[in-house]
């Protein structure tokens, strides 16, 4: 990986990593309990406890997603960045500028 594209990439890490920080404030609050003062009917009710489950599972994935991508920044400047956790051949840099906390090749991610 040159330099240059280390750069580009720590840029790109950045720029997720603000996005997700957003987005995940957003979810939170749509994850919020549903309380059962709201003059809801039996069947809103019944969306609404649906629709915040739902809420739930995108927010763990995307606090796992941000969790990966502070990791990924912070091991960017290392030697071993960008070379496969199981083949240690380098992982292709457009999966790395698509999934920037990819630690396996496409090859080994498919086994």
């Amino acid at each position: 990986m040159t330099p240059e594209d280390r750069l580009l990439l720590k840029k790109k890490i950045k720029e997720l990593i603000i996005q997700y920080e957003s987005d995940v404030k957003s979810t939170e609050a749509m994850t919020q309990p549903i309380t059962p003062e709201n003059s809801l009917g039996r069947i809103s009710r019944m969306d609404a406890i649906n629709n915040k489950a739902v809420m739930e599972v995108s927010l763990r994935n995307k606090k796992s997603k941000l969790s990966k991508l502070r990791i990924a920044l912070s091991n960017i400047d290392n030697e071993g960045f960008g070379l496969c956790s199981s083949c240690k051949k380098p992982i292709q840099a457009g999966r790395l500028m698509f999934m920037p906390e990819s630690s396996r090749c496409v090859r080994c991610a498919g086994r």
